[in-house]
């Protein structure tokens, strides 16, 4: 057993994980620890260390756990696992390269960051309206937005660059996104909150859920970004919406306490949503519900405004 070999406790640690969640990054997506002495339990190489790192910042990222499980066993056996070192971003080359990776993505994505590359902001947006209008924002999200994004944010965590190209791509996916809301905007009283986590400040995933709301028909309204619990409870008692999409992308803003305080509101709503890689799910109150992608929130959703229809015209 080498020396550089860790238990799952000190993985967990050093990652910011539960050992809980180690265990299941490994009974379902086989990122499990890959040296076994006999008479021992299994150790952790620093590749399965770097390898896990690779899956925690991807889904952290808002990435769905099948899709980041499958980046991180692309990585590379040699990347090293120094604590405090970063992972080298997929598909890139040591440097960080000259290129945003987007794994699988179509030719629309690698279109989008080449764009992003040369801080085009007329084709960034181009492409994003156009992916939009053809393939609805679910789609354009899932299949074009997130790869870019998670691409720039993959190689500014290796060379501590793209904060420009970050911002610009930023700006002209909210854009985007709003008009595309304004294009469909119900008639109908918004049923739907939606709101960052207190001290929150990555919105896009909550901007992509209104929009695609909006597409479907539902009303909402958006509180946008770093929302204190406190103004938050005060927007539902004052607006009695029917469900409240809370948005997390970190654990360090995923604090249980905020959605203890929504169930306990005097106008509590029908359905209270987690979403968001922070959250985890051994930590919600009974009675929250954490979707697992952009689209189940958006079933959900559709749901309550059908079943509060379907109330009012009995």
């Amino acid at each position: 057993m080498t020396d550089e070999a860790l238990s799952a406790g000190a993985v967990a640690r050093r990652l910011g994980v539960a050992v809980t969640t180690l265990r299941t990054w490994h009974q379902r997506y086989g990122l499990g620890p890959s040296e076994h002495v006999p008479g021992h339990h299994r150790r952790y190489t620093p590749a399965d260390l770097a390898r896990l790192e690779i899956m925690r910042r991807l889904t952290a990222q808002g990435i769905a756990p099948a899709e980041a499980a499958r980046w991180a066993r692309q990585a590379p056996e040699a990347v090293p696992a120094v604590p405090g070192a970063q992972v080298r971003a997929v598909g890139t080359r040591d440097g960080g390269g000259s290129a945003i990776p987007v794994g699988r993505a179509g030719p629309a994505a690698r279109g989008l960051a080449r764009a992003a590359m040369r801080l085009d902001s007329v084709v960034i947006s181009e492409t994003i309206a156009r992916a939009i209008q053809v393939e609805g924002v679910v789609a354009t999200w899932n299949g074009l937005l997130r790869p870019v994004l998670v691409g720039i944010g993959e190689r500014h965590a290796a060379t501590a660059a793209l904060i420009e190209v970050e911002h610009l791509v930023s700006r002209c996916v909210s854009e985007a996104l709003a008009a595309a809301a304004r294009a469909h905007a119900p008639g109908s009283p918004p049923r739907i909150l939606l709101s960052c986590a207190d001290e929150e400040q990555h919105s896009l995933p909550l901007e992509a859920l209104g929009a695609a709301l909006a597409e479907v028909g539902v009303a909402y309204r958006m509180l946008g970004a770093r929302v204190p619990v406190e103004a938050l409870l005060e927007a539902v008692n004052r607006t009695g919406p029917a469900a409240v999409v809370v948005w997390s992308h970190t654990p360090v803003t995923a604090d249980p306490a905020q959605l203890t305080a929504l169930l306990a509101t005097p106008r509590r709503p029908l359905l209270v949503l987690a979403a968001g890689p922070g959250w985890r799910a051994d930590t919600l109150p009974a009675g929250v519900v954490r979707p697992v992608d952009l689209a189940e929130a958006v079933s959900l959703a559709v749901a309550v405004r059908d079943s509060l229809d379907q109330s009012a015209g009995e």
